[in-house]
Order: structure tokens, then C-alpha cells, then sequence
């Protein structure tokens, strides 16, 4: 350890001994190189299951080892060869999977987006990437691409994941032969698979493209020393046995989702797709030992849990409140007497918290007995083992729900750019409302935004990493790759946040516009904001939501177009930053068309709600003297409003 708040990481005692009891996977070069090694230990388990697909979808280890190699003889068959791209443009699924490692094993890359994407954004995509070939999961989404002639003309080949031949054969067009996915593995069987990539570790495996709403996203060129780096470190937070069932949710393409599917794969797991749509039934059906997840699913169980309790007869309201209101404060003076707070405690707070903790044990043993099985039975069907949230920050109510109803909650922290987890929540240092510790390998420094000056162990500023599962730079775009990753080789995360002493990291908001929803789902706020104040009714504006659910926008209003508005309506007239609720509601729904009218508009631009503000000036040090806001400052003064529009009690 050092003063200055640099963590230089590597596995400890206890990290290693979580490590030595999985498969170490030191001898790959190549994620291609996984699969026949688990088929030669795991042979006919399931491997991946999607039974809500039509017809329901199941391959075994064995049947997934040779659907690759299936594939991987086809790709090469249709002129896939070492160093090409081939686009994926699919939601998740068995032959998601197939593509994805097939690419691989023919010594081809990926990029990868999911078919719900703005089609100007996959067009784009699909062009920056130089693909050669088109993997997209339907006719439906072919046609809705409606790809020019000029894209077409280099494509050597489409692919449709679901679909007959027969509408693969009316797809094809400017001579780009396009094929079902029974015709690929077919031609497959016909073919001879290609000898296995000749380059080393370091060549690309997978092209992933931030979320943009400019119009360019920026490809992220993940290697396969990337992605291994991920699966032999990712059993630090977990311990998955053979045959353990997993629920996956979250899109295959994912960078989080991506990770940790390879790595529960290489333990055995078996993995069962599910949807939103379907997630709750098949958490009954199911029963699964992991979930992992975002923020947003955890706050929607917690919110299934309080529409329950509140249909309840009152008397068993007052039962679970109060169990609950005690296990959360056991768990709390608990955490505090093992000393893992967030603050170092002193030696009598840490005995009177131990004193407090063994008074509440009783109840917290009666309910942990009586009460929360039953609920985590209701919420994830009774097996679930731990739970992982990524993707953005987890509100610490929620953290401490499934913590007081017995459910590990582990927490990473990471970005695309970074395969993605630098950091993770171990269940032996399970700090809430931590990052948690670094990856072995990973470097983690804190530095001044401005000035980029180290800064010391417990003081806060910009969030700097190194590892070997960084990036090693944006696909064809030097400039960008500049400005993230400086000449020492430390990547700018755009976050802020804290080292404590023992190489936790927490995360305190970010310096980048960027606002990453609880969903995951990045928004940059800049464009959203001057279609926004294009409102005749507008002065200034700013978003919000960093970890919410949805947008939310603090107003600085044109009072007297705001005031002939509330007129027309014959509403009340505002009256300085407070204005009648049918007046707001009233804006939010005209801001939601200004957005909802802009190219490419997707579903999470959306405002929630909007409060209004005093204005953002020069002179009370909200705007620079370029006029830029000065975002965490106007967030910091507004803190109550933006607690009020999301219905959170206001800051302390």
C-alpha cells in the first residue's frame, strides 16, 4: 500500500484461496480454445437453454462444442478468415452464443449490438467496423436495416438466426447470398474447419459500441487476453459449482452480461435466457443459484416486495415492518462491529455496535427462520446463492433490503472499455455501498480532475485504472484513444470516487456528462439538452437521473411563456421555482415530444418529470466563463429539488 490513493492489485490470501478451487484456464490463448475442454468435463449437462424461443432451444456441452465448430467451418466456408469482422446484430439466445464463438474459432471478431438499437446507429455500426458479413437475428430486422446498395455490395453473406430458407432466400439481394441458420450449420457439415487462429491473445475477439445519441457511438475492440483476464479472476465474488442454474436477463452483447456468461459457462453452469417479461415466472420455475443483474431489477424486486406488504391485512404489515426495520439495523450495527463500513470506526463505536448486534439477534434469528425464506422464496424462488449487480451505482436502500432478507448482494464496477469489471465486492469484504476491490492485476489511482496530481488514500477525485483487461484503444479513432488512455497507460473512467486503505474503491458520482441510468443504459445528456431548450418555454436546462430510473430535468423557464401557458390551460400561474403539478406535468409531456421528434430518439430519452430552478450564471459560479454548466456544482445546489422530483427524502 502507499499514501497517495493508488491500489497496485494483486490476489490476496483469501482471493487466492477462492481462486485455487476453480479451473484456472492459464493454457488459453483463445476464448475458441474453451469449449472442447468443457465438453471433455461437463459432456451432456446443458450448457444454455432458451425455452420460452419457439421451438424451445437446448444444447448440451457436447452439442455446444460442436454447433461452434459447425459454424466456425461455415464462416470459413463464406470467406470469414483471420482478422475480418463480421457483424452481430441479435438478442440473446443458444445460436447468439454459436455466432458469437464460431466468429471466434475462425479466427474472425464480432461487433456486436442488439436488434433493438436505433437503425441508423447498426447502419453505422455496420459500416465503421468494415464488416464483411451480417449475422442479424430476423428477416424482420433485415428489412428494417433497409441496408443501401453500397453497404450490401460488401457483405460476402447474411446470416438469419431464426427464419426459414425459403425467407432467407427472398432476403438475399445485390447478389449477397443470404442464409438460414439450418443452412449455415448444413454448409458446416459440409466444410472443413478451419486450423485454429494463429495469433496470439492479443488480437481482437469482439467489437463493442458505446451508446451514443450523436449518431457515433465508439467501437470498443475487446481482445481475448481481455476476456480471459475477466474469466480466471471473475471467482473472487463467486463460487459457481457444475450444474448450477443461471438466469441471464440482460442483452448477450453486453460487455457485463458477455463476462460473466463465459465465465459461469467455464465453471459449468447451466444458463437458462430469459426476458423481462418472462423473469418472474422463471425465477419460480427455474430456481435459480445466480441472477446478475442492474441496479434497476433489484429496484423492481424491492418494489414487488412493497406492493405486496402494502395488500397485506394491517397486522402483518406491523409484523414485517418491524422485522425488517430490526434485521436492517442488525445488519448495519453488524457490518460496523466487523469493521466494514465505509468509515473507519474506533474501537468503542465497533464494541457498542457488536453489543447492539447481539441484542437484536434473536428477532433477526426468529425472522431469518420464519419470515425471509417465504420472502426470498416469493421474490427469486428460495435458491438463489448470490446476486450480483452491475452497471451503475446501487442505492444503498436497496443494498440494504436484500442484505436484511438474507440475499448476498455482491457489487463490480467497471466500463465497457474495460471487459468490464475492475472492481468487485467479495463475499468475505462485502463493504455496502462499495465498489468494492480491484481484479487481480488491476491498478487503480485517484487523482485531481484538474490538475491529474495523485491524491491520498481517502481523498476524492478522478478514478484512473490499468489492468489487463483495458482496452487498448478506441477502433480507428487515435484522437479518442488520446484523451482516454494517457502515456503512462492509465484509463480515464470519467468517474470520481475514493480509495479507503484497504484497496476498496467507492464511487462518489462521475466527472463525464454521461448518466448511466439504474437500467444501464448510458444517455449523454448534451444533444437531449438543445433539443430541449429549443422550447420557446425555456431558458436553461440540465438532466438528471444518474442511477435513477428514468431522466429528470431541472428547468431554468422563460417565466412569461411559462405563465401564458398556465393561462391557456387555466391552470395556476408559477410562482418562482414552484409551479402547480398539472403545470409540470403539462411540460413534461411537451419536452417528451420535443425528444421523442429527435432522429434516433430511443425509448430511455424520456423525462420522468421536471422541477424548476434559479437560473445557472457565471456569477453564482454555475456556468464557466465559456458558459459551460458546471454540472456537479448545479447538482449540489439543486440536491433538494432533484431529491423531490424522484420522490427521495432531501439530503441532510
Amino acid at each position: 500500500m502507499t499514501d497517495r490513493a493508488e491500489i497496485q492489485w494483486s490476489a490476496n490470501s483469501r482471493d487466492r484461496l477462492a481462486l485455487a478451487a476453480r479451473h484456472d484456464w492459464s493454457e488459453l490463448v483463445g476464448l475458441e480454445q474453451l469449449w472442447p475442454e468443457l465438453e471433455r468435463l461437463h459432456g451432456d449437462a446443458i450448457a444454455v437453454e432458451a425455452p420460452h424461443a419457439r421451438p424451445p432451444q437446448s444444447l448440451s456441452y457436447r452439442q455446444l462444442r460442436q454447433g461452434i465448430e459447425q459454424a466456425a467451418a461455415a464462416f470459413a466456408a463464406l470467406g470469414v478468415s483471420e482478422g475480418d469482422v463480421v457483424a452481430l446484430f441479435a438478442e440473446n439466445g443458444p445460436r447468439w452464443l454459436l455466432a458469437d464463438q464460431g466468429l471466434m474459432r475462425a479466427g474472425a471478431a464480432d461487433a456486436v449490438r442488439g436488434s433493438s438499437a436505433p437503425m441508423e446507429e447498426l447502419r453505422y455500426i455496420l459500416c465503421d467496423c468494415g464488416a464483411v458479413g451480417l449475422v442479424v437475428e430476423s428477416v424482420a430486422l433485415l428489412q428494417r436495416l433497409a441496408l443501401p446498395a453500397d453497404s450490401l455490395a460488401r457483405l460476402r453473406f447474411v446470416v438469419l438466426l431464426e427464419g426459414s430458407a425459403e425467407q432467407a432466400a427472398a432476403a438475399s439481394a445485390a447478389g449477397v447470398p443470404c442464409l438460414s441458420w439450418q443452412e449455415l450449420l448444413e454448409r458446416g457439415l459440409l466444410a472443413p474447419l478451419p486450423p485454429l487462429p494463429r495469433g496470439g491473445s492479443e488480437r481482437v475477439a469482439t467489437l463493442l459500441y458505446t451508446s451514443g445519441t450523436t449518431g457515433e457511438p465508439k467501437g470498443v475492440p475487446l481482445s481475448h487476453a481481455n476476456l480471459l483476464h475477466q474469466l480466471r479472476n471473475l471467482g473472487v465474488a463467486v463460487q459457481p459449482h457444475p450444474g448450477d442454474r443461471v438466469l441471464s436477463v440482460l442483452p448477450i452483447w453486453h460487455a457485463y452480461e458477455r463476462s460473466a456468461e463465459y465465465f459461469l459457462l467455464s465453471c459449468g453452469c447451466r444458463q437458462s435466457y430469459t426476458s423481462l417479461k418472462q423473469l418472474r415466472p422463471d425465477l419460480q420455475k427455474l430456481k435459480p443459484q445466480y441472477l446478475i443483474s442492474v441496479p434497476r431489477l433489484w429496484e423492481a424486486l424491492l418494489s414487488g416486495f412493497e406492493d405486496a406488504l402494502a395488500a397485506m391485512p394491517a397486522s402483518r404489515q406491523r409484523l414485517l415492518k418491524a422485522a425488517l426495520a430490526n434485521s436492517r439495523a442488525y445488519a448495519l450495527a453488524r457490518r460496523v462491529a466487523q469493521d466494514l463500513s465505509l468509515q473507519p470506526e474506533p474501537p468503542l463505536r465497533r464494541l457498542a455496535a457488536a453489543t447492539e448486534a447481539a441484542g437484536r439477534w434473536p428477532l433477526q434469528r426468529l425472522a431469518a427462520s420464519l419470515l425471509w425464506p417465504k420472502v426470498r422464496q416469493q421474490l427469486v424462488g428460495g435458491s438463489l446463492r448470490t446476486a450480483i449487480s452491475g452497471g451503475g451505482a446501487l442505492a444503498s436502500h436497496v443494498d440494504g433490503f436484500f442484505e436484511a432478507i438474507g440475499i448476498e448482494l455482491l457489487v463490480g464496477y467497471g466500463l465497457t472499455e474495460t471487459s468490464p469489471v475492475l472492481t468487485c465486492r467479495r463475499p468475505w469484504n462485502n463493504r455496502r455501498g462499495s465498489s468494492g476491490q480491484p481484479l487481480a492485476g488491476t491498478a487503480i489511482l485517484i487523482v485531481d480532475a484538474d490538475s491529474r496530481q495523485p491524491l491520498a488514500i481517502g481523498q476524492r477525485g478522478l478514478v484512473l485504472a490499468q489492468g489487463p483487461q483495458v482496452m487498448a484503444g478506441y477502433f480507428g479513432k487515435p484522437e479518442a484513444t488520446a484523451k482516454a488512455i494517457d502515456g503512462e497507460g492509465w484509463f480515464d473512467t470519467g468517474d470520481l470516487g475514493q480509495l479507503l486503505a484497504d484497496g476498496t474503491l467507492v464511487l462518489t458520482g462521475r466527472a463525464k456528462d454521461t448518466i448511466v441510468l439504474s437500467s444501464g443504459e448510458n444517455i449523454e445528456p448534451g444533444p437531449l439538452e438543445e433539443a430541449l431548450v429549443e422550447s420557446p418555454l425555456l431558458e436553461q436546462v440540465m438532466l438528471v437521473g444518474q442511477d435513477r430510473k428514468q431522466l429528470g430535468a431541472l428547468l431554468v423557464p422563460k417565466r412569461e411563456a411559462l405563465e401564458a401557458l398556465a393561462r391557456q390551460e387555466s391552470l395556476p400561474l408559477p410562482q418562482a421555482t414552484a409551479a402547480d403539478a398539472a403545470l409540470l406535468r403539462l411540460l413534461t409531456r411537451q419536452l417528451n415530444g420535443l425528444l421523442a421528434a429527435r432522429p434516433g430518439a430511443r425509448p430511455d430519452e424520456r423525462l420522468g418529470g421536471v422541477v424548476l430552478v434559479e437560473p445557472f450564471s457565471i456569477e453564482n459560479g454555475l456556468l464557466t466563463q465559456t458558459l459551460k454548466q458546471r454540472r456537479d456544482r448545479i447538482s449540489a445546489r439543486d440536491a433538494g429539488p432533484i431529491a423531490a422530483l424522484y420522490g427521495e427524502a432531501p439530503p441532510n
